[in-house]
Formats: C-alpha cells, sequence, structure tokens
C-alpha cells in the first residue's frame, strides 16, 4: 500500500459541508465515490486537515489516502478529475511517506473571507462574498484586526454549539484586513481555528466597522471569554479554507 497526499479546491455552495453525513452531499463523499470506481468497487476512506461547513468552500484543502494502485504520480489529477463534478478539482497528488497525516500533521492553516460591503449585490458573487450593505469606517477594523495576532484563548470566539471540551488556546500568526473597492479580504492564518472561529471574527470586525462596537471589544472578549461580547456569525459562503502548511 502507498499513501498519496491531494490537493483539492470545490464550491462548497452545493455541499452540506466536506465531511460525510446521513442526510446530504458532502465533498468527501463525491471523492470517495470516484476513488472507489478507480479501486473496481473497493471502499476507499481519505482523511482531510479537517472539515468544512455547509457553504464554505476551499482553495487548498489537503486529504491524503491509501492505494493498492500503481498509478504514476502525475496521472492522479487526470484520473480523479474525469471522475468528479465540476465544482471540485484535486489540483496536485503526489506519494508521501506512510506516516504522513493531513490531519495531525498540519502546523498551521490560512482562512480568508469575502465581503461586500455595498448597498448593491453581486448576483454573479453571491455564492463567495457575504453581502453586507452598511457603511464601514475601515480604518478602525484595519486597526482591530491586528488584536487577533498571538497567542490568545478564543473561547469568545467559539461556536457555543463546538463540541471541543479541552483547551481553546491558539496562536493567530497573521491577521489582515484587504480592501478592493468595496470588497473587503480577510485572512487570517494560525496553527488551529474553533469552530465557527473565522466568521465570528469576520462579524466582530464588521460590527465594530459598522459603530456597533468598540475595537476593545476584542481583547475584553479575548480576556474575559465571553462569547457576548465578540460579533455575529458570518455565514458560510464567504468563507475558504485557502492553505494548509505542514
Amino acid at each position: 500500500m502507498a499513501r498519496v497526499k491531494c490537493v483539492v479546491e470545490y464550491d462548497g455552495s452545493n455541499y452540506c459541508g466536506y465531511q460525510i453525513q446521513p442526510n446530504g452531499k458532502t465533498v468527501q463523499e463525491e471523492i470517495e465515490k470516484a476513488l472507489k470506481t478507480m479501486h473496481k468497487g473497493k471502499e476507499v476512506r481519505i482523511i482531510a486537515s479537517g472539515r468544512t461547513d455547509s457553504g464554505v468552500h476551499a482553495k487548498g484543502q489537503v486529504f491524503h489516502f491509501d492505494t493498492s494502485l500503481d498509478v504514476p504520480e502525475n496521472r492522479w489529477v487526470r484520473a480523479l478529475e474525469t471522475l468528479m463534478p465540476s465544482d471540485i478539482y484535486v489540483k496536485s497528488a503526489e506519494y508521501v511517506p506512510e506516516d504522513f497525516h493531513a490531519q495531525f500533521d498540519v502546523e498551521e492553516k490560512e482562512y480568508r473571507y469575502y465581503v461586500k460591503a455595498a448597498k448593491t449585490r453581486d448576483v454573479f458573487r453571491r455564492g463567495m462574498v457575504f453581502h453586507y450593505p452598511r457603511k464601514l469606517d475601515v480604518e478602525k477594523m484595519l486597526e482591530a484586526v491586528k488584536l487577533f495576532e498571538g497567542k490568545h484563548d478564543f473561547t469568545a470566539f467559539c461556536s457555543a454549539k463546538t463540541t471541543l471540551k479541552g483547551n481553546k488556546i491558539r496562536t493567530i500568526s497573521r491577521a489582515e484586513l484587504n480592501q478592493h473597492g468595496d470588497e473587503l479580504e480577510f485572512i487570517v492564518r494560525g496553527d488551529g481555528f474553533l469552530y465557527n472561529m473565522v466568521r465570528i471574527m469576520m462579524g466582530t470586525l464588521l460590527e465594530i466597522g459598522a459603530g456597533k462596537k468598540e475595537i476593545d471589544t476584542i481583547p475584553r472578549a479575548l480576556e474575559e471569554h465571553n462569547r457576548r461580547l465578540a460579533g455575529f456569525t458570518t455565514p458560510g459562503h464567504g468563507l475558504f479554507l485557502w492553505e494548509v502548511t505542514y
């Protein structure tokens, strides 16, 4: 058996998330169906760096699987492309050591969130950008975003629905906000993320920009571990898992 590491991008609009579940189509299910066909009906389980929720997209999700097939490294991408829907694309595949693990070996992940801060909608980007039709003080948001960087307990920026019982301390190595016309791009990179963490961080920045919260909301929420101090949870469709590094 050999282990294969793949990088996949997908449009999550038509999926109930990445991870297989009883009711609803998922990205993992589609990839495993393609691999099952390649392995002549044999089940092949893939292990990803982590799951993405319903409507969330990926530019650089990583997964691995074990195979008994003798397929040249450069043939995997083409073979999988012919067997999968057009909104999922395996960008690269390579053989890796047997002890490589797509989930447990992750060093950092990068997420990006996109917001259109304008009165008018963009119908062609509606599944990729969150429309937030309010006037924003972007300068305040630029100041606030840097407060996420560093090692903090992000309990306040975690959904109450989380099943995680342990440590909620994470280290954010990069947090920045870029403005492109009426579109905002929030980039955040760290050694781990809690359930809905990026979406709550984005919601907090938007409420600061809209004048609903002050900049000191962020350090207060981090210090007090109080979910009510942080902002709302933005929708999933503006979020991208951008890159996973090992």
